[in-house]
């Protein structure tokens, strides 16, 4: 038979007379599935509960913040870094029956949803009236609102548009003490108070959990054009890369792919590249129909350094496609060369990739490991990807003294250590080595303030007590 969860009757009870008996999960078997993340680490919640209103959601933080039970918010899951996994038991309170957009005001320009909502499904009511919610992580068509908010994820747009920070007006919230708050404006102005909006972003559940957002929707360009620029290195990709940053035309999205990441896709994919090719960048561009040509061109001539070796652009669905086929093929190369893929989104500033791509080539060659590089050019945002051997003790320890060398370079090169995927449990021993500890205190401090019972995502982020 399943183990019945560990938490007291009388609180199980509680849960089912506010939710309904099934939107209590606490069969161990039913628990198992809500205790995981795309990182891959796994510990099973003593309960699982789902909720449909900041209601539910404020009775149920008192009930935790009352008999200290941990408290974990869950989207789809779809986070690398263990953020959302209960390695300390407890509730996990899934937003995913919080799906409701709740108001389109296009005059003003914003929406407001719930948590739970699919970013794709964002985009598509946004779409219909003519308007677009910038943040666009890989996942679109998976994760929710409230993890993107969690994480401050972005995607290849925030080039151009920024990410959720820059693109939520506001937030409605239930904190760590059970108390609801309101955090910003309905307006693209407004400076009364402290950013708590903000502050709520990016931080893991630790804080508040986030129930209703205020989206700040932009207009659908008029048009766009896609180019795919191949070079015979990493320094001419850079040097290009730095020449279209330091231009009037900003691209919606500039992708870049190492060597390493091209020889993997040859071997795994039909895609033709040209022989000599040592790194990619994929731009695309959006605007008026009255002027995309004139953009584009401005794109193509900056891309244009001594290194270059191809230069395409796309003038249909077609060929957009095409062009994106080689980026897209990089995934499915990825998973057949190595069983597990160490993921790491590190940032440095953009004339530091050259830097960063050799230290990361010599840190390969040192360890024994194969490095793949990609991600998204325009902001320094690299993915760093460490394809390793789980059943190979000597190829994991190594992987673990390289991935510590990893985060000291990049460091080192006035970076941070994860520009979207954020730091829950995979880089939290890492996080002192950025910020200082006078800095960091604070941070605790402000914990405490909204968490008194420590009971939202107890051990995430911040450094475990023994490091």
């Amino acid at each position: 038979m399943p183990a019945p969860s560990p938490l007291p009757a009388a609180v199980v009870k509680q849960l089912r007379d506010l939710l309904g008996k099934t939107a209590v999960l606490t069969e161990e078997s039913e628990r198992f599935a809500y205790g995981y993340d795309n990182s891959r680490r796994q510990a099973i919640p003593d309960a699982v509960v789902f909720v449909e209103s900041h209601a539910q959601v404020l009775e149920i933080v008192r009930l935790c913040h009352e008999h200290h039970i941990p408290l974990i918010a869950r989207g789809r899951g779809t986070g690398t870094t263990g953020a959302t996994v209960p390695t300390r038991g407890g509730i996990v309170l899934s937003t995913e029956r919080m799906n409701k957009i709740l108001r389109i005001d296009t005059a003003n320009r914003y929406m407001v949803v719930e948590p739970g909502v699919i970013n794709q499904a964002v985009q598509q009511a946004a779409a219909k009236h003519g308007f677009f919610w910038a943040p666009d992580p890989g996942s679109s068509n998976y994760c929710t609102v409230g993890g993107n908010l969690a994480y401050n994820s972005a995607g290849p747009r925030a080039v151009k548009y920024g990410t959720p920070r820059e693109n939520t007006l506001g937030l409605r919230a239930v904190t760590g003490a059970g108390k609801t708050i309101r955090t910003g404006v309905y307006t693209t102005k407004g400076v009364v108070g402290y950013d708590l909006t903000r502050l709520l972003i990016g931080s893991e559940g630790t804080l508040a959990v986030i129930t209703e957002a205020t989206l700040k929707l932009l207009p659908l360009a008029e048009s766009s054009r896609t180019m795919q620029a191949v070079y015979t290195d990493i320094d001419s990709a850079t040097e290009a890369v730095a020449a279209i940053m330091a231009q009037p035309v900003t691209p919606c999205a500039l992708e870049f792919i190492d060597h390493q990441a091209i020889e993997m896709i040859r071997g795994y994919s039909s895609v033709e590249l040209p022989t000599k090719a040592g790194a990619m960048l994929m731009i695309e561009v959006d605007g008026s129909s009255h002027s995309i040509e004139h953009d584009a061109a401005c794109l193509e001539k900056a891309a244009t350094t001594t290194g270059l070796l191809e230069f395409k652009t796309a003038r249909n669905a077609d060929e957009v496609k095409a062009l994106w086929e080689t980026r897209k093929a990089l995934s499915p190369a990825l998973r057949n060369v190595a069983p597990k893929k160490i993921n790491e989104d590190v940032v440095v500033p953009v004339a530091h990739i050259p830097a960063l791509i050799r230290g990361l080539e010599k840190l390969a060659q040192e360890y024994g490991i194969t490095i793949v590089n990609f991600g998204h050019a325009g902001n320094g945002n690299i993915h760093v990807n460490l394809l390793v051997d789980p059943d190979d003790p000597l190829q994991m320890k190594n992987a673990k003294l390289c991935l510590d060398e990893v985060f000291a370079l990049v460091l080192k090169l006035d970076g941070t250590l994860s520009g979207e995927h954020g730091v829950g449990l995979e880089k939290q021993a890492y996080i002192d080595r950025e910020i200082d500890p006078v800095t960091l205190d604070l941070m605790q401090r402000i914990k405490q303030q909204f968490d008194p019972n420590g009971i939202l995502n107890p051990g995430k982020m911040f450094p475990p007590a023994d490091s």
